[in-house]
């Protein structure tokens, strides 16, 4: 079965948070954003990433106030804004062809996750959606990759990830997933490592590329 990931995989997403943070901590008066908040909110969910932000900066906020806002910033983009990584609807397409189960497994907010698939009409292209606040575990917790299995009823060699991000490709695999990385700007500096947790052929993987048929 195919697990793709949605932003920074299907979705060509990931730059508007960058944007958002900017924006967002712009509000009170940060000017700039440090290197490693960025690398910490990037790798962990929504949750751990509020309280982080509340902590780091000390903001007046409770996480879940920066959460609202995230979420009210990032609305319009997911809804209709932001485009799919070049040929990600025709690998979806032609997985469903090939008889190749597919679902969506993503740390992003339900609410803007569903936003995205309705606006490129995503959902009958795939059969089940799992998101990481809905599971209760983020998704650099390998044992978040065995639930989802355990869900699907599926042994872990049989679950294939397509993912952007070095850490959550590292979870999949100590899962005993099967991982292909699919290239993203945000984590042009971590190529090598993506390469190492991959494996051979299997970063950069192209959606325009061939299926690779292990099920």
């Amino acid at each position: 079965m195919y697990f793709f990931d949605l932003d920074g995989t299907l979705l060509d997403s990931n730059g508007v948070w960058l944007d958002i943070d900017v924006e967002f901590l712009g509000r009170f008066g940060i000017g700039s954003v440090p290197e490693d908040y960025t690398d910490y909110v990037t790798h962990h969910g929504f949750d751990d990433s509020a309280r982080y932000t509340r902590d780091y900066f000390r903001l007046p906020l409770t996480p879940e106030e920066i959460i609202s806002a995230w979420r009210e910033m990032a609305r319009s983009a997911y809804a209709g804004q932001l485009e799919l990584k070049p040929g990600a609807r025709g690998f979806l397409e032609r997985a469903r062809a090939s008889g190749i189960p597919r679902a969506l497994l993503t740390s992003c907010i339900p609410s803007l996750c569903s936003a995205a698939l309705e606006h490129h009409r995503l959902l009958p292209l795939l059969d089940r959606v799992f998101t990481a606040a809905e599971l209760g575990l983020e998704k650099r917790d390998p044992e978040l990759y065995r639930l989802v299995a355990r869900l699907c009823r599926l042994e872990a060699g049989d679950c294939v990830l397509f993912d952007d991000s070095p850490v959550y490709c590292r979870a999949a695999r100590e899962a005993g997933w099967q991982v292909y990385g699919v290239s993203d700007p945000v984590f042009d500096d971590r190529a090598e490592e993506m390469r190492e947790v991959c494996g051979p052929g299997r970063f950069p993987f192209d959606l325009r590329s061939p299926l690779p048929l292990h099920l």
